[in-house]
């Protein structure tokens, strides 16, 4: 098995580490799988990039007359689209500190360089469509392109060298698109953007293929799936503080009446609820699924995608509640209610397909909470927004009440993956 989690599927494997470049950076088998306090301080960063992305969506939703249609849904779809490339840095992140010992200085150096370029990404994150375009495309091409270029120094004569030339060569092909739709405007910088997105996803999806160095086939879930477990567990809580910090802020800006103060108890208590549904049995043993999985790298795969899925599922009703707080009474808008049962239906489609990753089956009571939500979204025009804030806190309650009777009396249910 490859050092950083890789295997040459052009035929080279992965030695034991033992040459001399680098070789005091890789983390040993032995050391501690707990995220370290640097990784810890790394994703207060993305406290702020939640914030900004929940914000930002919010501002568009609350405009008056926008959303009294579809209006603002281009202007969301591509905030959304911005989200990509941030959550990218932070999985490729986490992969790093996964495979390298955080403890070490060039790796700490790597580090916070990181989290400084995603500090700038965003803040230019409001604004990228027109003048800020320029910030967070450099921010974002320099972290991939600075990352590889770092590791092709610091493995100089290690046999793991090459798979940071390989990403060097991806990096810098999607730069170029990047950097290219930084410079023009409008439809054609969200093509090339998208486009640029899509090739940085393929091309990690395909081992990052390169003619003579063959292509990669990533297996660091393997290797370090415990660490990486906890990383996204970490980093769902992450979403979760920020909409807790959310419907916070919202209620100060409020004039603390009692539909308001009604609306922040009942998306405190969503809140809680999406907490619950995601820890219960699930979350708490995808660590023991990996290590019982004959095929930990595709299960790991399936696993960080159900739970980008979930984050912007709590994303997105963060929003509802920023919306919902200041405004409980009167006409709830059409986008609002996308959002407001949206986010907790994508949540806990993120959720059901996760518990099949751990366990291959899906309880029907996330199915039916879907099929719910689906068919009174409809209906919640008809109701102010707190009502329909009210309603999906009692869907949220009936998913995690049935978990609960589901539970009694039987003990912790033993992970079983699909094969």
């Amino acid at each position: 098995m490859a050092v950083w989690g890789f295997d040459d599927v052009a035929g080279r494997r992965a030695g034991s580490a033992t040459m001399a470049g680098g070789t005091d950076l890789i983390r040993r088998g032995g050391s501690p799988q707990q995220a370290t306090f640097l990784e810890l301080f790394f994703d207060l960063a993305f406290v702020f990039v939640i914030e900004r992305v929940a914000l930002r969506i919010t501002d568009l939703l609350a405009r008056p007359g926008i959303a009294e249609g579809w209006i603002a849904f281009p202007a969301v779809g591509r905030t959304l689209l911005l989200l990509l490339p941030l959550t990218w840095v932070w999985t490729l992140t986490a992969w790093t500190t996964a495979r390298f010992d955080p403890r070490r200085l060039p790796v700490q150096a790597v580090v916070i360089v990181t989290m400084f370029g995603i500090l700038i990404m965003s803040a230019a994150l409001p604004s990228a469509f027109d003048g800020g375009g320029p910030a967070f495309v450099a921010a974002y091409v320099g972290i991939q392109v600075g990352r590889s270029v770092a590791f092709v120094v610091i493995l100089r004569g290690h046999d793991q060298r090459p798979t940071f030339v390989r990403e060097l060569v991806w990096f810098t092909l999607a730069g170029v698109l990047w950097v290219a739709g930084a410079l023009t405007h409008d439809g054609t910088r969200v093509w090339l953007w998208f486009s640029a997105a899509a090739l940085d996803y393929l091309a990690a999806r395909f081992g990052w293929p390169v003619p003579g160095l063959g292509r990669l086939r990533v297996t660091v879930w393997a290797a370090a799936g415990t660490h990486l477990a906890d990383r996204y567990r970490q980093f769902l809580l992450i979403a979760l503080g920020e909409s807790v910090l959310a419907l916070a802020v919202s209620y100060t800006t409020g004039l603390y009446d009692v539909e308001s103060t009604a609306a922040f108890v009942i998306c405190f208590v969503t809140t809680v609820l999406l907490w619950r549904i995601y820890f219960y049995r699930a979350g708490q043993i995808l660590t023991d699924a990996i290590a019982a999985s004959r095929n930990p790298t595709h299960l790991g795969r399936v696993a960080a995608f159900t739970h980008g899925v979930m984050v912007l599922g709590i994303i997105m009703t963060a929003v509802g509640y920023e919306l919902v707080i200041p405004h409980p009474l009167g006409h709830t808008e059409d986008a609002w209610i996308v959002v407001m049962f949206g986010g907790p239906a994508l949540f806990t489609a993120g959720r059901a397909h996760f518990e099949y990753v751990v366990f291959a089956r899906v309880s029907r009571p996330r199915l039916i909470g879907i099929l719910v939500l689906a068919l009174a979204a409809p209906l919640m025009t008809l109701l102010p927004p707190l009502a329909v804030a009210l309603t999906v806190a009692l869907v949220l309650a009936g998913i995690a009440a049935a978990d609960a009777a589901r539970a009694r009396g039987r003990p912790l249910e033993a992970p079983s993956p699909p094969r």
